[in-house]
């Protein structure tokens, strides 16, 4: 039972959804630093290839890149597709694709709530179901297949900020992930939720460069997140130290959800 067998995820094979930039990035580095082999996939071809270049520089593992537009669906089974012709199988799907969108109640469109729900819930579910049976493939009833979905705190509590359809898309994402733990379990994969705080995003960008002293001192810890923070956690869910863990949404937060305001 030590630690470099209990965490070791060599020679698995992983899909990291978003995985160029941001929390995606630090999640696909986490994995290619402790020898798997990572597929990343975004809309950005160029930002996948810088991604790929930087991630085999590491030298351990490997990565891969498979640009596809989640918003068409004639894509994301084009990436399936293509996967499926370089790889037999499928040990970890990190659904980490998202979007945001903020507005002031009165002015929110309703292209928000489809924008936002198609890529944060709606793609979560095509692209677990399309990559099942590879994902199948991979499990066995002692080392299942893992799910890992990265939703938010802002799923969990009410934001400040008035992001309508993000903050219900990831409530939704947490429980179907639940959803999937439920049905999934029985073909020995797993689904769990990473409900990610603040991280140095792209997404993130704007919001902590006017309110990251405000954002740190609402959080216990005092600091935002960092590539080890979100890689460990999926590191964790990934190994044989969580694979008996289904179905669940463990918050990687600085402990930013429980801080209370008054």
């Amino acid at each position: 039972m030590d630690v470099k067998n209990l965490f070791n995820v060599e020679g698995k094979v992983v899909l990291v959804t978003g995985g160029a930039k941001g929390v995606g990035r630090m999640i696909s580095e986490g994995y290619v630093a402790n020898g798997a082999t990572v597929y990343i996939t975004s809309r950005d071809a160029k930002a996948c290839e810088k991604a790929v270049n930087e991630l085999n520089a590491l030298g351990k593992g490997k990565a891969h890149a498979i640009p596809a537009d989640f918003y068409k669906e004639d894509d994301c089974k084009r990436l399936v597709e293509e996967f499926a012709k370089r790889e037999s199988k499928l040990h970890v799907l990190v659904n980490n694709s998202g979007s945001n969108w903020g507005a002031p109640y009165d002015e929110y469109p309703s292209s928000a709530w489809t924008r936002v729900l198609t890529l944060n819930l709606h793609r979560v579910f095509l692209i677990t179901q399309l990559l099942t049976p590879l994902l199948e493939k991979a499990a066995t009833q002692g080392d299942p297949a893992r799910i890992i979905n990265i939703g938010s705190i802002d799923g969990l509590r009410v934001p400040a900020l008035e992001t309508f359809a993000y903050s219900s898309s990831k409530a939704g994402l947490h429980h179907l992930s639940r959803v999937l733990a439920n049905h999934l379990g029985k073909r020995n994969i797993t689904s769990n939720t990473l409900a990610c705080g603040p991280f140095q995003s792209k997404m993130m960008a704007a919001t902590l460069d006017r309110f990251r002293d405000v954002i740190e001192s609402g959080i216990p810890l005092g600091r935002i997140g960092t590539p080890e923070d979100v890689a460990g956690s999926c590191l964790f869910l990934s190994s044989r130290a969580g694979s008996y863990v289904n179905g669940a949404t463990i918050t990687v937060d600085g402990g930013s959800a429980i801080s209370a305001k008054i």
